[in-house]
Order: C-alpha cells, then structure tokens, then sequence
C-alpha cells in the first residue's frame, strides 16, 4: 500500500523554519571556517587583518596600483594608520610606494614578491573551494549566488539599534 503525504514519504517533514534555521547554521559554520582560515593566513604570512585587506584591494586594481586615500576609504582608517600600514608593508616587500618627480608618495603598488606569497598561502584553499563551487550543477550554483546576494544585501541593509530603521536602498 502506498504510504500517503501525512505519513512523510512524499515531502520533507521539516517545518520551513526548521529548515531556514539549518540553512543559516551551515552559514554560520562556513563564516566560522573562513574566520579560522584568515587567521591561519595572517598568522603564515606575519601580519595582520588590515594589512591583508590591502593587498586584497590591490590586487583588485589595474596595475594591482592605488593611491594611499583609496587605501584610507576602502579600509577605513586614518591617513596617519594607514601610512603606518604601508610602510610595513612596504619593509617587507609586499608593496612599493611610487613617487612623483619631487619624491611624494603618490600611489602604492602590490609586488611580484606579495602576489607570491598569497598565492602560496592561499592557492590551495581557493582551488579546493573553486572545486566545491564547480561540481555544483549550474541551477544549484544560480540558487546559491541569488542566496548569498540577498544575504549580503540583508545584512548590509541592517542599521545600528540606535537607528530604528533599515536603510533604504
């Protein structure tokens, strides 16, 4: 005899908040693992959270150049900060500041050398995810980047408790 709906067999017995819940559990998880792998990569590569966010936003760049306020925005943080920065950076061969004919500092360049080092530290984690993402069939990967779109715009959208109001778009 064919077992009906109410038995289970033909959906998930799983309330849609339950299954919402595991959804964002296994988000947290994958937050937590990618916590844990940037410390890792701070740590392999002696530095800190800032700095590799700059060489991040470098190597984004044409020409992996951007001028130092650039650096200021994206970061956010102070001129003064973000100088320190570089010139840590700069010491140990990650970046070249490039000079105006008077010796001013007037972009910040990623090196051979930085490019590298990252892609020794974290090539083999962005190949492994790389795998992950592309043994997905293409609707799984369509509904996996929609998801994480609208997270991102979800959590961007969330204003301090202060405010009392989501920001707008």
């Amino acid at each position: 005899m064919a077992e009906s709906q109410a038995d289970g067999y033909w959906y998930d017995e799983r309330s849609e908040r339950e299954r919402a819940r595991e959804v964002l559990e296994s988000l947290r998880l994958y937050r937590a693992a990618e916590r844990a792998m940037r410390r890792r990569t701070r740590d392999e590569m002696s530095m800190g959270e800032n700095e590799l966010l700059a060489l991040r936003y470098l190597f984004r760049q044409p020409g992996h150049t951007a001028q130092p306020g650039a650096l200021v925005a994206y970061l956010g943080i102070s001129p003064a900060a973000t100088s320190v920065l570089i010139d840590r950076l700069e010491q140990s061969g990650h970046v070249q500041r490039e000079r105006d004919a008077a010796g001013q500092p007037i972009a910040v360049r990623a090196t051979a050398h930085a490019d590298e080092d990252v892609r020794h530290t974290l090539g083999r984690m962005h190949d492994l995810m790389y795998g992950v993402a592309a043994r997905m069939d293409a609707q799984a990967q369509a509904h996996v980047t929609e998801f994480l779109r609208a997270m991102a715009d979800a959590v961007d959208g969330v204003e301090p408790a202060d405010s009392g109001q989501p920001r707008q778009s």
